[in-house]
């Protein structure tokens, strides 16, 4: 757990910014897609989603509630000025909590670690893509 104090998180509630979420990073993992976009906002905003296909209502509730819970674990690694949006799969009903939390915290380490504006993108052709 890092040591810096959780920033107050903000909710994703209009369906804009899920899309422009959807045009950022993305990171799959066994429960959950993440994707984040870089925002002008001073707090990290989170959303989720979860589809009819993942199952009944009981079932997506429990996936919902599963990631949130997950996300108040590793608050403190989400960075002020990005839109996380968390969609949530089947296997996250049975993946053990802890291993969901690590998931979670390695995604959003990872998503960071792809997004450093020193070191230029390149493009499937090995040409410098823009940001």
């Amino acid at each position: 757990m890092p040591d810096t104090p959780a920033l107050p998180l903000r909710r994703l509630k209009k369906r804009a910014q899920f899309l422009k979420a959807a045009r950022g990073t993305k990171v799959a993992r066994r429960g959950f897609v993440l994707q984040a976009v870089r925002v002008g906002e001073d707090s990290p905003g989170v959303g989720f989603t979860v589809t009819n296909k993942t199952g009944n209502a009981p079932a997506r509730n429990r996936i919902r509630r599963r990631l949130r819970a997950a996300v108040a674990k590793t608050g403190g690694q989400l960075a002020a000025g990005h839109d996380y949006v968390l969609i949530g799969r089947r296997e996250a009903l049975n993946e053990p909590f802890a291993a969901l939390v690590e998931d979670l915290s390695a995604s959003i380490r990872r998503i960071h670690k792809v997004e450093r504006p020193d070191k230029p993108r390149k493009g499937r052709a090995g040409v410098e893509v823009e940001p």
